[in-house]
């Protein structure tokens, strides 16, 4: 039926001819068992690739992904398409086609025809850390040097990072406007890349057989999670947040999240009318993108801020762009978080979002969130492995079918560390299942409900290398008694143990069932694993937890990585000149006129006009300060228009003083306490700007 209505459409979608048959790989697929063995990745050489086009004058054309019906999808997907569609490079689409811009003050990405809000919210999360970002889309890429229509991306895949190889040819109507996910900014196409490269990759990563085709396509991105793209993107773990059921502390984890630079997301409650009255989309997911403690007339108030991945249509009530909330604020503490623009992003206060959301979710790249153990070496162990049906699928004790044991058993031993001088006696452990896909789709199959159990042994036990016996878990309670199993692709938990030896027994709810997991453990010092004779490899590493409690270490991060100061301290006198002080502003991506360099100059700078380090740092936030004033008042991108009212307070309160102390406590002049972060180009932290 599908197939005699869509021919004509199939004729104008197709680049090219299939080689291979899709029904006929969707045929095999179902006479297979549902478990096979994890077979690697398989990549395509994008350095080998490149220098072939170049060489051979040609552009890439990606046979593993091709420009045909088989990369959209065969389901609903192809319902919503319009008629005369092409695929077309960006060089057909635009004049001055750029890859990525890294000046861009704003979230550019909106979402297109494909129903994947959850992949665009975790991706706008991914924007707001610049050196996370280039980790996933490699920045030395161009539609000029080097140009070959070949472009590559880095997804992280169950302990492992995976390079997947796209050519530029993208969906678009019969008037050239990109189809899938596309950026308000018309010439740049980072985002609609990207996309492409996570819709191919299931078939780079799922390889049942090679008999069937290896095939993702854009109707895989239909349906999915927002903690799954997190982790996809960053190798992080989550920790999930039902809001109905918010931890007391719940502002204290979002403000730990901020400064522990964890990506967020979260999702609206289902319902049947899809645009509410009060702005949110149900069942939606968005990205959160800071939070903010505000000081009204009747006191303080905690605010979140939040964007729709449609990049418009937003929330209606209080602290929305239109809301009166905003005048129980100082004016200035307006203008700074105030904006009136239809893009998407908007606040409202965290009893509100504790009402309207469903979830958050946290992707943590440091297991630090809950613990409080500030600026600490942890230790980083994972093992996979899997249950087969008749030899290690017991399923979970609810059964009570006497195979419990049978399930794969890991050894864990907790060390304690010397220097947690907090609770010696505690030691903080993070544990992760993650169960890895039965199918080469993502939304083909269920995800089984997975769980484990942890057990504290005894001296018998410590030392053995045995797995525990049927007896053992009919004597002992586990530590984790409330188990939880979730039919979702992992599921984390925190732990407070003491230092001891203790056994991890992951398992599927039912007996029987079959798939392949990994297991990811994070302490500060451990030693992970198997028992029952098996040696296989266990990957640990050390992972610095660099940036907890650091204030302004995202800063650091984005404007001297690069020692864009002691770069252009040139004569190293520890100083910068007004030449290398225009510079070195220019050499962090952000423009400033000579006049308001020099101005700057003299607020932060000594009798000499000389700019210390720290006198830098200073200088640096302040424009980062005012650049966010100006993009939340300007309606037009070239100009303020304030009210009367509004321009003399500003010319009051010296928003550009002259004086020349260069000390960083001048920066609390505004009296505004800031507890957020923003975007790439404006990433500040703490209190005083």
């Amino acid at each position: 039926m599908i197939q005699a209505t869509l021919v004509p459409f199939l004729k104008a979608v197709n680049g090219e001819q299939s080689k291979v048959s899709v029904v006929q790989a969707a045929g095999a697929d179902c006479h297979r068992s549902i478990f096979q063995k994890h077979t690697p990745p398989i990549q395509q050489n994008y350095q080998a690739l490149l220098e072939s086009c170049l060489k051979n004058k040609r552009l890439f054309t990606d046979d593993t992904f091709p420009a045909h019906i088989s990369s959209i999808g065969t389901g609903a997907l192809l319902k919503k398409l319009p008629r005369n569609l092409q695929w077309k490079r960006p060089h057909a689409l635009h004049k001055s086609p750029v890859f990525y811009a890294a000046n861009r003050k704003q979230l550019d990405l909106c979402q297109g025809l494909v129903e994947n809000c959850w992949f665009l919210a975790a991706l706008e999360a991914l924007t707001f850390h610049q050196d996370i970002l280039a980790a996933v889309v490699p920045q030395n890429q161009s539609f000029e040097r080097k140009y070959a229509g070949i472009f590559h991306f880095r997804f992280w895949h169950f302990g492992e990072w995976i390079d997947v190889v796209v050519d530029d040819r993208l969906l678009v109507n019969e008037v050239g406007e990109l189809l899938f996910v596309s950026s308000v900014y018309k010439n740049v196409f980072w985002g609609a890349l990207l996309e492409k490269a996570y819709a191919k990759s299931p078939k780079l990563r799922h390889v049942i057989s090679h008999m069937a085709r290896l095939y993702g396509s854009y109707e895989d991105l239909q349906i999915g999670q927002v903690s799954e793209a997190l982790v996809d993107f960053t190798g992080g773990v989550n920790t999930r947040i039902k809001l109905a059921e918010a931890p007391p502390d719940l502002w204290k984890i979002l403000t730990r999240a901020t400064y522990s630079r964890s990506l967020m997301g979260c999702q609206t409650h289902l319902g049947t009318t899809k645009v509410l009255k009060n702005g949110l989309v149900a069942g939606h997911a968005y990205t959160v993108t800071g939070i903010r403690k505000v000081t009204c007339q009747y006191g303080p108030e905690n605010l979140v801020r939040l964007r729709n991945p449609w990049g418009k249509i937003e929330w209606k009530g209080d602290w929305s762009d239109s809301s009166y909330k905003w005048e129980l604020l100082s004016p200035k503490e307006k203008i700074l978080l105030r904006k009136k623009k239809e893009d998407g992003e908007f606040w409202m206060s965290l009893r509100d979002f504790k009402i309207h959301f469903v979830d958050l979710v946290i992707c943590k790249l440091t297991p630090d969130l809950m613990s409080q153990e500030d600026g600490k070496k942890w230790m980083y162990s994972w093992k996979s492995g899997r249950w087969v049906k008749g030899s290690t699928a017991g399923g979970s004790l609810g059964f009570c079918n006497g195979n419990f044991w049978m399930n794969p058993q890991y050894w864990l031993k907790v060390l304690p560390v010397e220097d947690n001088k907090k609770s010696p006696s505690v030691c903080n452990v993070v544990i992760s299942l993650m169960q890895k896909h039965s199918t080469k789709h993502r939304n083909r199959a269920p995800h089984l409900f997975i769980g484990f159990l942890l057990y504290k042994v005894g001296l018998q036990y410590q030392e053995s290398n045995r797995k525990l016996p049927p007896g053992f878990f009919t004597r002992h309670q586990p530590v984790n008694k409330h188990q939880v199993f979730l039919d979702e692709r992992e599921v984390t938990c925190d732990f407070h143990l003491e230092p001891c030896v203790y056994v991890i027994v992951p398992c599927t709810l039912e007996p029987q069932q079959e798939s392949e997991f990994i297991l990811r453990v994070f302490s500060r010092k451990h030693i992970l694993r198997e028992m029952g004779g098996n040696t296989s490899f266990t990957l640990s590493k050390e992972i610095v937890d660099r940036y907890e409690g650091k204030i302004w270490e995202d800063f650091f991060t984005k404007h001297f990585e690069q020692e864009v100061f002691q770069k252009r301290d040139t004569n190293r006198s520890g100083k910068l000149d007004l030449v290398e002080l225009h510079a070195a502003v220019q050499e962090t991506g952000i423009s400033l006129s000579n006049e308001v360099c020099n101005l700057m100059a003299i607020r932060y700078g000594d009798p000499g006009l000389q700019i210390s380090f720290e006198s830098f740092v200073c200088f640096m936030l302040r424009v980062e300060i005012m650049g966010e004033a100006f993009r939340n008042l300007t309606q037009d991108g070239r100009g303020i228009y304030l009210r009367e009212s509004e321009t003399i307070l500003l010319k009051r309160d010296h928003w550009m003083p002259t004086t020349t102390s260069a000390k960083c406590d001048t920066l609390e002049d505004d009296n505004i306490s800031i507890i957020y972060w923003d975007r790439p180009t404006m990433e500040s932290h703490g209190s005083g700007l």
